[in-house]
């Protein structure tokens, strides 16, 4: 009886422990990576940006979706119960939402890691157990097939068969390490064991070129991760392998737009120099790329995602990290899209599309470059992405959501004309994919913050917060971190608890930090302190050391890539990673944003207001307004009338938070007074 006892102790101590020791990321043994993942809750926002955002997270914005997608505006729990035969019903929502409802409950996983409130697990339990009931005897679920006679397993792409599986493994090793319970990592692993009898060996025909939006490939590779088994991860490269072997081809008139470069079919991702396509697809599927190399080490892809990355960054990226430049267009090779890559240098910004989703996933992709290479850079696009093009998507209060995040917004006669283009965030959008993906970031990014590196620990992102963590030779660490970043440049760090032999801190220090100062316990450190770089401090580092990162916090006017002919002779205004824009609340009644200049020399002044849009740090100076309103599509310039105003420039990720308004991150510069 008392071995009974004490093997039942160890088995639930070893359950806690696997719970505890698992990343975000799970790269810890992943032998190809140079940074890598911190356990899930390790890392805890304490005050400040972050720790207000997890907070609107941990009260708001996931238990405010949750109502959404377990009632009847949101449907996404209806369906599974449709499906389990416990509802009568029709499905409701678009075929891919089974993978909403599944990035909600990791975003809930998140929170319960932080607040270890039970009542978490215990709702979600019980939305599992329907999601098992749901399950097909053979592992395959998807609801929207399941329910309606007319439709087929794996009879048409556009079903996001591969996309709803890729959210569940996810959802389902989240939930696993977190909680150490294995009954969502088993519905997982018979979803996927059903998916390797389907496809392995290859498949042909239709199979053979079958994926679409395949986060399926993130998704198997954290199976393995979480179970050891290879054949996961060999599933994983097969869906990598055959994209780009078989002949681009519609199956039928409606399929036109959803092949090719579309969905990145033209082109093997070993041979492809340019990212094309849609944008959301794209980026999901070089993530999932970078997941399987961080397994193999496999050369040829990484070489091919080193060129992907920086054909997005450098040349069709926007200035807040968006990423699919247009609604509907074409690609190079003259592939129909939607919410795609346009050619390189071509980012209009009225018609931006910017999708939040493509955004977010632009983070994602470059957190696991950031594994792979251990460079800052990748860390400055992340952050990027979520003090901007991220946050964007979402309203301040945490409830409404935009899916496009255009640079401009006019109302002088322009419409955008489709359903997922607003002036005002929704409360609710019919395709849902974005708000969820957005909400589980921004509960996770705490997780992003930290790396492991061989002999010490890598600051990636700041904010308030305690890191409570073991290196990799398994040393005990714990630092709290001090700052109002992103309003102000100061950061502290306070050694709490280390080893006795010296280790390395690495702090980042962002591509606009020029000037940045290191000092430790108020003495500046003997070495060059680089923008766009890691700046390593390797000492026998005591409790109590304080090492202080100081930046500068100048405001910056950002001028485009001269190819970029919609900003030539414009400016963008930004203060350390946050970009600005003007907005109408901030302007005289019935202007028009298109009639804003700004003087090249205007003082900008940058002030924090704590009980502001959620407090934030605004800029005021002085712009020009342009009086004379002359009619016509091209018109004499001729009697140029102004009036200076000193505006209010607001966060871009701000904007849309009082009302309707127009908006311009870009604005034309006026030389002189």
């Amino acid at each position: 009886m008392k071995f009974n006892i004490l093997f039942l102790l160890c088995f639930l101590l070893s359950l806690f422990s696997f719970a505890q020791e698992n990343g975000i990321l799970n790269n810890s043994e992943s032998k190809h990576v140079k940074f890598k993942s911190i356990n899930i809750g390790d890392c805890q926002w304490t005050e400040g940006f972050w720790a207000d955002k997890f907070k609107v997270a941990q009260e708001t914005m996931v238990p405010y979706m949750g109502e959404l997608l377990t009632g009847d505006v949101g449907h996404a729990l209806n369906n599974f119960k449709i499906a389990a035969g416990l509802k009568e019903g029709k499905h409701k929502g678009m075929k891919w939402h089974d993978g909403d409802f599944y990035k909600w409950i990791e975003a809930s996983m998140y929170v319960y890691a932080q607040n270890k409130d039970e009542k978490i697990v215990k709702e979600i339990d019980g939305y599992i157990d329907i999601i098992k009931q749901a399950q097909a005897e053979d592992g395959y679920i998807h609801t929207k097939v399941q329910t309606e006679e007319e439709m087929h397993r794996f009879g048409n792409r556009q079903h996001h068969e591969m996309y709803n599986f890729g959210h569940l493994y996810t959802s389902a090793c989240i939930h696993n390490r977190i909680t150490g319970k294995s009954n969502f990592l088993d519905i997982a692993i018979k979803n996927a064991d059903f998916l390797y009898s389907k496809f392995m060996p290859e498949p042909k025909g239709l199979l053979k070129r079958f994926g679409f939006n395949q986060t399926q490939i993130m998704g198997l590779v954290e199976l393995y991760r979480n179970t050891k088994n290879k054949k996961y991860l060999e599933l994983a490269e097969l869906f990598i392998n055959l994209r780009g072997q078989s002949k681009v081809e519609p199956t039928d008139v409606s399929s036109y737009k959803h092949i090719g470069d579309m969905v990145q079919e033209r082109t093997p991702i070993r041979k492809a120099k340019t990212a094309e396509g849609h944008a959301v697809l794209a980026l999901y599927y070089y993530a999932g790329v970078a997941d399987v190399a961080a397994e193999t080490g496999e050369k040829a892809l990484i070489k091919a995602l080193d060129r992907l990355w920086s054909n997005v960054v450098d040349k069709k990226m926007y200035v807040t990290g968006a990423c699919g430049q247009t609604h509907h267009g074409v690609s190079k090779h003259v592939d129909m899209i939607h919410e795609g890559f346009l050619n390189e240098y071509m980012m209009p910004n009225l018609s931006a599309y910017n999708e939040t989703c493509a955004n977010v996933c632009n983070s994602m992709f470059s957190y696991r470059m950031l594994g792979l290479h251990g460079e800052s850079k990748y860390a400055d696009i992340m952050e990027l992405v979520l003090f901007n093009s991220a946050l964007s998507g979402i309203s301040v209060e945490g409830k409404d959501y935009f899916y496009a995040n255009p640079l401009r917004v006019s109302h002088d006669g322009y419409d955008p004309g489709n359903d997922t283009e607003f002036d005002v965030r929704q409360p609710y959008i019919p395709c849902f994919c974005c708000p969820p993906n957005l909400v589980r970031t921004i509960t996770k990014v705490s997780g992003w913050a930290y790396s492991l590196t061989e002999n010490g620990v890598a600051v990636n992102l700041y904010g308030g917060n305690k890191l409570s963590t073991k290196l990799l030779d398994g040393s005990n660490i714990e630092l709290k971190q001090v700052t109002n970043y992103p309003w102000e440049g100061k950061v502290e760090i306070t050694v709490e608890k280390s080893k006795k032999e010296p280790f390395d801190i690495l702090l980042r220090i962002p591509d606009w930090a020029e000037g940045s100062k290191v000092l430790v316990n108020g003495e500046p450190i003997n070495m060059e302190v680089k923008a766009k770089s890691f700046t390593v401090i390797n000492r026998q580092w005591k409790k109590g050391d304080v090492l202080t990162l100081d930046m500068p916090m100048d405001v910056m006017l950002l001028e485009g890539h001269p190819l970029i002919e919609e900003v030539r002779n414009q400016a963008a205004v930004k203060r350390g990673p946050v970009v600005y824009c003007v907005e109408s609340p901030d302007l005289p009644e019935g202007t028009d944003i298109l009639d804003v200049y700004l003087p090249l020399k205007s003082t900008l002044t940058a002030t924090y207001k704590p009980d502001f849009l959620g407090g934030i740090s605004t800029i005021t100076g002085d712009i020009k307004l342009r009086k004379d309103n002359k009619q016509g599509m091209y018109r004499e310039m001729s009697d140029l009338k102004w009036d200076t105003y000193k505006a209010q420039f607001v966060p871009y990720f701000a904007w849309a938070n009082r009302g309707k308004a127009e908006m311009s991150v870009w604005i034309p510069v006026v030389i002189g007074d």
